[in-house]
């Protein structure tokens, strides 16, 4: 076994394979980015180099800074992990010919397997059923137009030099194609610095069912059975669970017998994931990841072996530790992604700092590569944790994760655990009556507004707001304080005669008075011109019982300069709350400002100043978070100012331009 090993990576796969290293007694060291100085993998591998600035280009990906940063640190070997340089055959080649042991396929597999249209021809090759479509990559936009066409509707555009659902698209219609595949190219380079594409017949309503192999080098391969990957939004996979469900056993046994030979056929080292279409008691070969795969804990859980682990000793020249008969499944185990993202805003990406991270402590496995105080940033991935739970039966696995994203309090951005939890109350899921495809074809008819607020919410969290400023204030707890004009104990229950605190959240505002304190902890609170009685009664930290009326709750509680946040079980609620006569003194105005959204890169500025603008239009477009994003004018009107430029990096609520509105606007 290596004595120490650098990984090459973020976040929680970081923390994850530096776990595995520890219990087996093997030292670790990390690298990290200018953005990523104070990130929690950084602290918990203890050991980390700096190799260049906040965008991947400028660190993650830069192999000579890795392989420097190895042989910096004494490292014998490097872990990828996934992303960034995983899937990268001139990285496995360079830290072979640097000396040093990559924990992974070789180069030349990777090379063969990288690539879609490659791996589809290594498939064929192997007898494994393929989609059809084209067999070579293509970044001439004319081409792929034509094999849309010579395809036949509905097809898949995809990248061909890498996964994850970026530089994908369903096509189903002509009409506007060339934007698509224009679309689709730029994610591609952007992603994985290639913009060539390849064109597949898609299969509709099929499920995504892939299988996780494992081998020696040398012609030993085996498989630790399937992953169900089918519940996803626009190809990027939400939840995933192991064994698939209700998965015909012959059809199990053929899709993993194809995985295997597929492997044996390649000679692979290591572990690799051999992905699947699923239509009826057809199946197609999609793709190979020749790397570990995000959603290998469910695996793990489901056959009792650590996967990472045995990664590490194949590279290390161990062999594989064990035959196909060695591996049996054991119960159910379901993964969901927690990510930092708004689904109300059309899955925008949402970035910050984390103000609370909270994660259930007891049955349910986390993942994560952040904590409380971190900056989320726009350069990487959106996804800051995965919850895995693992049961005897599928039902009582989904209860378990269910259940945990009802315990799971992140403040400071916004996540989409909401929106996970309805993703598993879904019939379809329960039933696992599914396809990749459905999300996407129900999701106009859902309500994804964040957790609406009441009367209740509102008068909890105005008393949060008393009870903070008293706990910090010198003076006794709940003394007479001039904000209110009220003092404990005084038996009278009359409100203020003027509003205490102005309370601002998405969608509305409100105006806040207290009546004094009584003797039992209770308050009425008047939320506009309603009159709640509430109490908090602290049970932990920033952990709270509500009392409103007779319906108690536990809740969770936190104060961030003027914000609020309240954690109950309809989820995580957001308030601006200020002073009233801060409030009232503050002039509103309203103008034309067009506003990123996030910290991004600009792509491209459609519009010029003296410029005339319909509302809707598309004045800019951003980038971040591998994501591309649209800065579209509020109102019809003329652009009298453009900020910024193609290239440019902006901040957050950074003005890019300004629009000068019609009067009739």
């Amino acid at each position: 076994m290596f004595k120490k090993i650098l990984i090459a990576n973020r976040g929680e796969i970081a923390c994850r394979i530096a776990r595995t290293c520890r219990r087996l007694g093997v030292e670790v060291a990390g690298v990290h980015s200018v953005a990523d100085r104070d990130a929690l993998h950084v602290k918990e591998i203890g050991e980390s180099i700096e190799i260049g600035g906040a965008p991947a280009s400028e660190s993650y990906l830069r192999i000579d800074a890795v392989i420097a940063a190895a042989k910096a640190t004494g490292a014998q070997a490097i872990h990828p992990g996934f992303g960034f340089l995983a899937e990268n055959a001139a990285f496995a080649r360079a830290v072979e010919a640097a000396g040093l042991v990559f924990i992974g396929p070789t180069g030349e597999v990777i090379d063969r397997l990288g690539d879609k249209a490659a791996a589809k021809q290594e498939a064929q090759a192997a007898g494994v059923p393929t989609v059809p479509g084209s067999l070579t990559p293509s970044e001439d936009r004319a081409e792929i137009a034509a094999l849309v066409r010579q395809t036949g509707l509905p097809v898949m555009l995809k990248a061909a030099a890498g996964g994850g659902g970026k530089g994908m698209r369903a096509i189903a219609q002509l009409a506007g194609l060339e934007d698509e595949i224009d679309a689709a190219m730029r994610e591609a380079k952007s992603s994985f610095g290639s913009a060539g594409l390849i064109v597949e017949k898609l299969v509709e309503r099929g499920r995504h069912i892939e299988v996780q192999i494992v081998g020696d080098g040398k012609g030993h391969v085996i498989h630790l059975f399937e992953r169900e990957c089918t519940l996803q939004r626009r190809h990027q996979k939400l939840i995933e669970e192991a064994p698939a469900a209700q998965l015909d056993p012959e059809l199990r046994a053929r899709m993993t017998a194809d995985a295997v030979r597929l492997g044996q056929r390649l000679k692979y080292r290591g572990v690799g994931t051999v992905e699947f279409i699923v239509g009826g008691e057809d199946y197609y070969f999609l793709e190979v990841n020749p790397r570990l795969q995000v959603e290998h804990p469910v695996t793990e859980e489901v056959t009792g072996l650590d996967i990472v682990e045995l990664m590490l000793r194949i590279a290390a020249g161990e062999g594989l530790p064990l035959h196909q008969e060695d591996v049996h499944l054991r119960g159910h185990a379901v993964e969901a992604r927690i990510c930092a993202e708004d689904p109300a805003a059309g899955f925008l990406p949402s970035t910050g700092r984390l103000v609370q991270v909270r994660f259930p402590r007891e049955g349910v496995r986390v993942e994560t590569g952040i904590e409380a105080g971190m900056e989320v940033t726009p350069y990487y991935d959106p996804m800051l944790a995965k919850l895995i739970t693992h049961a005897e039966t599928r039902d009582a696995a989904l209860d378990r994760l269910r259940q945990a994203l009802d315990d799971t309090a992140i403040f400071g951005v916004t996540t989409n655990c909401d929106f996970l939890k309805r993703l598993i109350d879904l019939p379809e899921t329960r039933s696992a009556r599914f396809h990749t495809r459905l999300i996407d074809e129900q999701i106009a008819s859902w309500d994804l507004r964040a957790a609406q607020q009441t009367r209740q919410t509102l008068a909890l969290a105005a008393y949060y707001w008393l009870y903070a400023q008293r706990r910090n204030a010198a003076r006794p707890l709940w003394q007479g304080w001039g904000h209110s004009g009220w003092s404990l104990g005084t038996g009278d229950e009359s409100l203020s005669a003027a509003p205490s605190l102005h309370m601002a959240y998405t969608g509305g505002s409100v105006a806040i008075r207290f009546a004094p304190l009584q003797t039992d902890g209770s308050m009425c609170i008047g939320v506009g011109d309603d009159c709640l009685r509430v109490a908090l009664q602290p049970v932990g930290a920033d952990e709270f019982l509500a009392i409103i009326e007779a319906r108690r709750e536990r809740v969770r509680l936190h104060q961030d300069g003027d914000t609020l946040y309240l954690h109950d079980r309809q989820g995580v609620h957001a308030f601006q709350a200020v002073p009233y006569l801060s409030y009232i003194s503050a002039a509103a105005q309203a103008s034309g400002e067009l506003k990123a959204p996030m910290m991004g890169l600009i792509l491209k500025v459609n519009a010029a100043v003296g410029e005339h603008v319909e509302k809707g239009a598309v004045v800019a477009l951003l980038e971040s978070m591998k994501m591309e994003m649209r800065i579209c004018a509020e109102c019809a009107g003329t652009v009298t100012a453009i900020h910024c430029q193609a290239g440019q990096t902006v901040e957050r609520n950074a003005i890019v331009a300004v629009i000068e509105p019609d009067e009739e606007a």
